[in-house]
């Protein structure tokens, strides 16, 4: 029984070895994040307003605002932690790392949004 024991904790063991993520993954969420807000400020700006009175055309532009939203704070979000190191390396304290996390989530955000 010990013997089985051990065969079922190494396989355990194998099975849940971490896995490094590959190098180029933040690159690739950053470029299809991009892609997602600038395609749902497209759909955005193509939808007429005279549209608004049937209900039926609503979807495309929710949706579009939806995905659009989403993706622009996942991008703001990830593009401010990849800074987080650096940033923390320059603060002297915690409220000076705070400040200056919150500053870079407002010029990412304006980067994001640049028009609104």
């Amino acid at each position: 029984m010990s013997a089985g024991t051990t065969d079922f904790e190494t396989l355990l063991r194998q099975a849940l070895a971490p896995v490094d993520p590959p190098e180029d993954l933040a690159a690739r969420m950053e470029a299809t994040l991009v892609s997602l807000t600038e395609l749902a400020q497209d759909e955005l700006e193509a939808w007429e307003l005279s549209a608004m009175r049937d209900p039926r055309n609503w979807v495309r532009p929710a949706a579009a605002a939806v995905i659009g939203t989403g993706a622009g704070a996942a991008l703001v979000v990830l593009r401010v932690r990849s800074r987080h190191r650096a940033r923390r390396q320059r603060s002297g304290n915690l409220l000076e790392l705070a400040g200056n996390t919150l500053h870079d989530f407002a010029e990412e955000a304006r980067r994001v949004m640049p028009d609104r």
